[in-house]
């Protein structure tokens, strides 16, 4: 190739049977560049990076984007030269360099976690389960191998983090240097976790035990990285306009409101007008959705209006929990919704509806089935040693026909794939789970990402390539997305898009929910005046409920206020740091705790409305060995995240002379686990040490002012 300015092409989704020469030819028979004038190809997988001389960049992705190679669609896209004076360049680059440093930070956090704990430590901090036997296995989920793994004694599991849908490594117990499995887990029950393998692996009849270990998500940190890069090189097309809208380099742009039925009667004024506002945006508008407002709600009635418009509908969020709430009541309102993702990450009851499952279950499928077979059967048939000898050909021949078999089995399932795909108005998935191979050239009307304030902004930045429009929901008040890397954090990592947009373009793009459905008003007030602007308000159905008001509660001071501050100040409830470890506990104050939650069972509150939620996992740890009474949840923050229970304890831990809290100084965490509570909120806490901060001092002083606050030395502070 003559030396002279050259562009990158991009061709993504390529069959892994395409070669150079199939490069070359499609460039030169539908783009017309001569094959002399291309530079360098890099072909990997089913992604080629091609060298083109520079200027023609626009007419060949027009050519070539979207048409057929192969047996697939291909995506292309060019790389703009880098422009030093680009901040949009910057910004993909700091993205890009942050993403990097909290990849490694995650694997450094694994390999030190594996180094330093015991697999008695590792299993008690809930990270990892050890001592395991696979007690059954099975086939299912799409061809999965599903092995169930229980306790060696076979008895309960203890309490861990390995949830539905949690990636993990299936290695033996006894080696540590033994090659791991990756798996991801598709049941849980007290007894055994049931995990689903990629394939039969041939060394689980070697060994007796086994161990699992949360797996890092290396796919999903190269898919964020890919769009980065994706974005930032946009030219002359709609990914380049919404990006520079995103980036605040344009303003964004809306249509004039359409007078169009609501199709979910319940929504109130402010969700209604969410989802007009929504629905006018050109480029990207935010629903931001405080506690108990209605946020997936609003969503939902969003999605099913564009779907009314006849448009089609990316629907994502940063979990799996979050996809399949869309999911479940897009379906319960008949709408044509297709799952996409690992099956063993979905809810079990939804679980039909993804389309690995309905691909398996599709008529064409079940005769590609039937091909292979043929096939397999034809290759053992060319191989096998007869007396006679063959005809001069003859094994070719059938080896040929067995390849013809193979070829016409994956038409028929790519096939199946396309109609289910093209068939359905909405695709729900994560939005680390979007595949290139999969969706290929198709484009949305429009792209919703619910819960977008816990994802990291590279996570938001995958679905975008293929949506014309993006809506994202959450709110920025809550908890931020989790970041290991400290170095990552400091820099912004952890300043979602949601987050930034607000401050970039705040009411311009923006509507906020405002009537809750969930706490009584005394519990939500604190919350709206300190992170909402007091603009909160309690629906009627929800302002004055209290624990009394429920079946079978005893009316009690504990059943009757909705809200009690308890101050142990004074009062020798001193923390302390875990014994080999690093987090803390307060067993004084977990003592505390106990006492109260009992006093509340003794009342009639079912174990089941309880929550107690304690901010270090030292904490959690030690009320879950002292509070053991089935039913009653006890996690962390985090663990409480979109949740709610009918009465919330909640145990703050700190309590220490020199006034130190620790995280406890992101008040998001506060706002979170105060607002998870619908009838009855209870905060254990030391005011010496938690008032140094304005935040807890206004906190302390609220409770103060509603009649609320009382100390340990008071005696009518007993239930």
């Amino acid at each position: 190739m003559p030396n002279h300015p050259t562009t990158l092409l991009h061709l993504e989704s390529l069959s892994r049977q395409i070669t150079r020469s199939d490069l070359l030819a499609f460039l030169h028979s539908v783009a017309g560049l001569d094959r002399s004038r291309v530079g360098r190809i890099d072909l990997h997988g089913g992604t080629a990076v091609i060298e083109i001389p520079d200027g023609w960049q626009a007419r060949i992705v027009k050519a070539l984007d979207g048409q057929m190679l192969g047996n697939r669609r291909v995506r292309v896209w060019a790389e703009n030269p880098p422009d030093a004076d680009d901040p949009g360049r910057h910004h993909f680059d700091r993205l890009i360099r942050l993403l990097e440093q909290e990849s490694g930070a995650q694997a450094q956090e694994a390999a030190e976690r594996g180094r330093r704990l015991s697999p008695a430590d590792a299993e008690r901090t809930g990270t990892s389960l050890v001592d395991l036997v696979i007690t059954d296995e099975d086939t299912g989920l799409g061809g999965r191998y599903l092995v169930q793994l229980a306790k060696r004694r076979h008895t309960p599991l203890p309490w861990n983090r390995l949830s539905v849908g949690s990636p993990v490594v299936l290695s033996p117990d006894t080696s540590r240097d033994a090659t791991g499995h990756r798996g991801v887990v598709c049941e849980r029950t007290e007894a055994f976790l049931r995990v689903a393998l990629a394939g039969l692996s041939d060394d689980l009849a070697e060994h007796e035990t086994w161990r699992l270990d949360p797996s890092t998500d290396e796919v999903a940190v190269q898919r964020q990285r890919a769009a980065l890069h994706r974005a930032c090189a946009a030219r002359a097309e709609r990914l380049a306009e919404l990006r520079d809208v995103l980036l605040g380099l344009r303003p964004p742009e809306f249509d004039r409101e359409r007078d169009e039925p609501v199709l979910n009667p319940g929504l109130n004024d402010t969700q209604r007008e969410a989802v007009r506002f929504a629905l006018t945006a050109r480029d990207v508008a935010l629903i931001h959705g405080p506690p108990g407002t209605g946020k997936t709600t609003a969503v939902v009635e969003l999605i099913r209006r564009a779907v009314r418009r006849g448009e089609k509908v990316l629907a994502c969020a940063p979990s799996n929990l979050a996809v399949d709430n869309i999911f479940e009541r897009l379906l319960a309102a008949g709408e044509r919704a297709v799952r996409l993702g690992h099956p063993a990450r979905v809810l079990p009851d939804l679980r039909t509806h993804t389309l690995d499952l309905l691909v398996e279950d599709h008529p064409d499928v079940r005769l590609a089935r039937k091909l292979v077979k043929e096939a397999l059967g034809l290759f053992r048939q060319a191989d096998r040693y007869t007396r006679a000898k063959p005809l001069p050909g003859a094994r070719q021949e059938t080896r040929r026909e067995a390849r013809s078999l193979l070829d016409d089995a994956r038409r028929l399932e790519a096939q199946a794939v396309e109609h289910i795909l093209d068939t359905a108005d909405v695709l729900c998935a994560t939005t680390t789970a979007l595949d290139n191979d999969l969706l290929g050239t198709r484009r949305f009307d429009l792209g919703v990402i619910d819960e977008a304030c816990q994802s990291t902004e590279p996570g938001c930045w995958v679905p975008l390539p293929w949506c014309r429009r993006v809506v994202l929901a959450g709110d920025h008040c809550q908890l931020p997305p989790t970041v290991v890397s400290p170095e990552a954090a400091a820099e912004g990592l952890g300043v979602s898009l949601f987050e930034r947009l607000v401050i970039l373009q705040g009411p311009t793009v923006a509507r906020r929910l405002t009537v809750q459905y969930r706490m009584h008003q005394s519990i939500m007030d604190f919350s709206s005046q300190e992170f909402y602007a007091a603009g909160l308000l309690a629906d009627a159905t929800v302002r004055e409920h209290v624990l009394a008001d429920l079946p079978g509660v005893a009316a009690a001071p504990a059943t009757q206020a909705p809200i009690e501050f308890i101050d142990t100040a004074g009062a020798g409830f001193d923390e302390e740091v875990e014994p080999d470890g690093e987090s803390r506990l307060n067993r004084r104050e977990a003592q505390l705790v106990c006492r109260k939650v009992q006093g509340l069972l003794d009342c009639g509150v079912a174990a089941t409305d309880i929550a107690v939620i304690a901010p270090y996992a030292a904490q959690v740890r030690l009320l879950r060995e002292r509070l053991s009474t089935p039913g009653v949840e006890i996690d962390s923050v985090d663990g409480f995240q979109g949740r709610e229970k009918e009465a919330v304890v909640i145990s703050l831990v700190r309590s220490n002379p020199q006034g130190e809290i620790g995280f406890l100084q992101d008040v998001r965490r506060m706002n979170v686990a105060m607002t998870r509570a619908r009838r009855r909120l209870l905060v254990v806490g030391d005011s010496a040490t938690l008032s140094g901060h304005p935040f807890y001092r206004r906190m302390i002083e609220y409770f103060d002012t509603r009649g609320a606050y009382h100390t340990v030395w008071e005696e009518d502070a007993e239930i």
